[in-house]
């Protein structure tokens, strides 16, 4: 490129002296031969800066590999030590989890050392054990996001890897980032953002989906049955929906500081009557797993049940958002509920090899592709962003009906245990002695659940 330009130029300058010697015009043609030199020397000028600022590019790049390339040598270079890792998962994940756990070491030969078994232990059986006995629990486990407080409570959980922090943060949808977190501290990984609840139902029986009261209508008129589950976990889908708060605050060591609850209301008396209502119907069954729901046309479920529901209703398979219902007020409400995830989490070491290893496959473990090749496996739906943009994910009926009911939910935080006891009584009393209670003594029902879970965080 250097050698072209340079012999232009001086083929213009040639031609400029030759035409300065030609007489009359002279004159007026040295200015434009002159003006052309100038011009090719501008030129020359800025494809010199060109070229050089594409070499600083070039060097700028192989510089950036050449460190990515000397930092994953680094890494390898260390020596990791020996030692075993167990992991626990949910039963129909361990047969992928061993498959990926696999993957993960013969791709990273210095953690050779490491022994990892897998375990089926579920999400709500994991955190129980490891609250128990963090020593004898997994060094890796997969957990509910309402037991984030407890986990981090009962020393169970390691603060996350600061190398991984902000990936995490930027990759993840924020609810599951927001679930991940106690006080300021992200302490596990998201695996995935499909933890909520939507309506199942039959085509053929439901034509219209839009209502609560329609549904139950048609399920009656049909001879069948619509399931329900009304504790704690379901049941903030009548008193979120009317506008009610029930949330609690926790610090960085994971204890309860405040609760902000308004049930003891106009709209928290709306929320339990309509819950009556409904338990009134002959079509109604408490309940959520579909594995046990008979003869059903609807079902307010999760995305863990669609291979159930769609063996029952087969060509009359649909999934819609949660229905409206018309409160005792005479206004209309949109079903809320909470939204959440499941994460992993990585046990606290006393050996810092091991911790770095078990960072290192927790975070492998919830990368964008393994949360894809989850999705493709075993239906779970992924929390990351560019792996929910995947055309399958998009194209799932369930996921995209908890998807569209994620717009009037809110993500579930921390709860105490006791909170779920107490929101289990109440949801009994709905199908008991609450049929035949007063507004009064309802609102005094709702005076007593709201100081009880208030002072749960005293």
């Amino acid at each position: 490129m250097k050698k072209k330009l340079v012999s232009v130029l001086l083929t213009a300058a040639m031609s400029t002296a030759m035409i300065a010697g030609c007489g009359q015009s002279g004159a007026d043609t040295a200015t434009d031969a002159g003006e052309a030199t100038e011009e090719t020397a501008e030129v020359t000028e800025e494809a010199t800066e060109e070229e050089a600022a594409e070499e600083e590019a070039t060097e700028d790049v192989a510089e950036e590999a050449t460190e990515e390339e000397a930092t994953e040598e680094a890494a390898e270079d260390v020596d990791y030590g020996t030692g075993d890792i167990k992991i626990w998962v949910a039963d129909n994940v361990v047969d992928f989890t061993n498959e990926t756990v696999n993957t993960f070491m013969t791709e990273n030969p210095q953690y050779a050392g490491y022994n990892v078994t897998v375990e089926a232990v579920g999400e709500g059986d994991a955190a129980s054990n490891m609250i128990t006995d963090v020593t004898a629990g997994a060094d890796i486990y997969g957990f509910a996001q309402d037991q984030t407080a407890r986990l981090v409570a009962a020393g169970a959980l390691e603060e996350v890897a600061p190398e991984n922090v902000d990936a995490i943060k930027s990759e993840n949808a924020a609810g599951a980032v927001t679930a991940a977190t106690v006080g300021d501290t992200l302490y596990s990984y998201p695996m995935t953002a499909d933890n909520g609840y939507f309506l199942y139902y039959d085509k053929s029986v439901v034509t219209d989906p839009s209502t609560l009261e329609g549904i139950l209508e048609q399920c009656e008129a049909a001879g069948k049955n619509f399931y329900m589950d009304l504790t704690g976990w379901y049941q903030v889908a009548f008193f979120f929906g009317t506008g009610c708060t029930l949330t609690y605050d926790s610090d960085n060591d994971g204890n309860f500081t405040a609760c902000d609850c308004d049930y003891d209301s106009e709209k928290g008396l709306v929320a339990l009557k309509e819950m009556i209502d409904t338990a009134s119907s002959k079509a109604f069954q408490p309940g959520s797993s579909a594995g046990d729901a008979v003869d059903y046309a609807a079902i307010i479920d999760g995305t863990w049940d669609a291979e159930v529901v769609k063996a029952a209703f087969g060509d009359n398979y649909a999934c819609a958002k949660l229905p409206t219902f018309t409160g005792s007020d005479g206004a209309e409400y949109q079903m809320s509920g909470f939204n959440g995830c499941k994460l992993l989490g990585v046990k606290p070491q006393e050996d810092e090899n091991k911790l770095a290893v078990c960072d290192a496959l927790a975070q492998y473990l919830t990368s964008e592709e393994v949360q894809l090749a989850r999705y493709n496996a075993v239906g779970w739906g992924p929390s990351n962003l560019k792996a929910q943009e995947d055309d399958a994910v998009k194209a799932d009926e369930a996921l995209s009906a908890l998807s569209e009911q994620f717009a009037f939910t809110i993500p579930q935080g921390q709860y105490p245990g006791d909170y779920w006891t107490n929101a289990e009584a109440l949801a009994g009393d709905v199908q008991g002695s609450f049929q035949t209670a007063s507004d009064e003594d309802l609102q005094k029902a709702l005076t007593t659940f709201q100081e009880t879970v208030v002072g749960l965080a005293q």
